[in-house]
């Protein structure tokens, strides 16, 4: 049924809902489960609006990485203490439901679960479709929207 679930995390309530969902999915399928965070990149003129004028601005990219490891760290220990054995776990910079379309495809995943929302609130999704509903509308694999 299904070889490949990726399950995007970014450490919210409801990508952790999605991942126990996925897990469940896991240990009737036997499939390899991959977790994948999202981040940002920001330009250097985006570090330089920060209130906070350093010397010399810096792009946070190395903290949101260093952040981003620490959430699939987190969400891989969840998944083994539920039983999943068959469990990696990756980290990519752009912009979310894009690079969740292009690593899903190149990846040949056969399922995407996840959250219905994540950390970037309901205000975007109100206005802009929110990312579970651009990836559900551009993913050409299934996509379970918890």
């Amino acid at each position: 049924m299904f070889k490949k679930i990726l399950v995007p995390v970014d450490g919210s309530k409801l990508s952790i809902e999605a991942l126990d969902k996925a897990v469940e999915l896991q240990q009737l399928t036997h499939a390899e489960l991959i977790l994948l965070y999202v981040y940002k990149h920001h330009s250097l003129f985006e570090a330089s609006l920060s209130m906070v004028r350093p010397e010399d601005v810096q792009i946070p990219d190395q903290s949101l990485r260093e952040y981003a490891r620490e959430i699939v760290t987190q969400a891989k220990d969840h998944a083994k203490a539920m039983g999943s054995e068959q469990v990696r776990g990756f980290v990519k910079s752009g912009r979310p439901s894009s690079t969740i379309t292009k690593f899903a495809q190149k990846q040949e995943i056969d399922l995407i679960v996840m959250g219905s929302r994540g950390t970037t609130g309901d205000v975007d999704g109100m206005f802009l479709g929110s990312v579970s509903q651009r990836v559900a509308s551009r993913a050409k694999c299934p996509v379970l929207v918890v």
